[in-house]
């Protein structure tokens, strides 16, 4: 079993290693640029008549989509980060998946966009303009929350140390990771021969969403492996169904799906709170029972 878990250490360090690098993270951020140009010059073309037949079909006419794609692979590039930090504390990857949540948001409001007139105006498409501001708001909501997550976190003590038993904790969440990243890629390339064949993709992140509910489970169970105490496996359960609420945010309708992701980012604020005040071992509750 040793053996496996060193396999999954040398191939997960060096993945995760690469992607992090600036020169990576750099290259990436310039075919961003590149892919946004491109797409608006395209949708021109298209819409001046240069490009016609089957290819055009697949084209949108809507400037405003350039912004859509753009977000999107930026979501594409925050998902990949989240698979990396699944080997991280339970608390980090749920941070991560809150972060990708507001910039979901943030995106459906650009993409509200495509459904106003070129030149922009407003008139006779209200229900979108507050549902765009709704989505802006709800990401600026949960934002500001993160950063209320981030400081309850740094008190958020570690309760297993370091030693073999960690080396195999880390490792078994490695290799959960690679089976996500695995599965991501797999979904991108059946999505990407949807669209090449004219047919509806399906969404994407809504469904990795749901992928990733079992893969948080699979982190729960993992952890009570190693971590069997009561106070370990409520935190970590918690934490595992802020990650459901954060799916039922991404499928419920406009307003909603703000309502509750907001009311996911509480919940994990909160569940840190408790967690940091009545179980933690620097708290002085605890100091107190002991």
């Amino acid at each position: 079993m040793h053996k496996i878990y060193d396999l999954v250490t040398f191939t997960f360090d060096p993945l995760h290693h690469f992607w992090e690098k600036d020169s990576t993270q750099r290259a990436v951020a310039g075919f961003l640029v590149v892919v946004f140009v491109l797409a608006l010059g395209t949708i021109e073309m298209k819409r001046q008549g240069w490009i016609t037949g089957q290819l055009a079909t697949l084209i949108p006419t809507s400037h405003f989509m350039a912004i859509n794609l753009a977000f999107t692979l930026v979501l594409v590039l925050e998902v990949v980060g989240l698979i990396f930090t699944l080997p991280c504390s339970i608390s980090k990857s749920v941070g991560k998946q809150f972060e990708i949540l507001a910039l979901i948001l943030l995106r459906d409001a650009f993409k509200t966009l495509a459904d106003f007139p070129e030149p922009i105006a407003i008139t006779g498409h209200e229900m979108e303009l507050w549902t765009l501001i709704s989505d802006g708001c709800g990401a600026v909501i949960i934002f500001g929350l993160l950063g209320v997550y981030a400081l309850l976190r740094r008190n958020l003590d570690e309760t297993l140390k370091g030693g073999t038993r960690l080396f195999k904790f880390v490792a078994a969440k490695k290799l959960v990771a690679l089976v996500m990243l695995a599965i991501f890629v797999g979904m991108g390339i059946q999505n990407g021969l949807l669209v090449l064949h004219g047919e509806h993709p399906h969404h994407f992140f809504k469904n990795f969403y749901t992928v990733l509910i079992f893969s948080d489970i699979m982190l729960v169970l993992i952890a009570q492996r190693f971590l069997p105490e009561f106070r370990a496996v409520f935190r970590n359960s918690g934490f595992a169904l802020a990650t459901l609420l954060i799916r039922l945010a991404l499928t419920a309708p406009p307003f909603y799906n703000v309502g509750i992701g907001i009311g996911s980012a509480i919940f994990a604020c909160l569940l840190t709170l408790v967690y940091n005040t009545f179980y933690s071992s620097n708290s002085k509750y605890v100091q107190k029972r002991t």
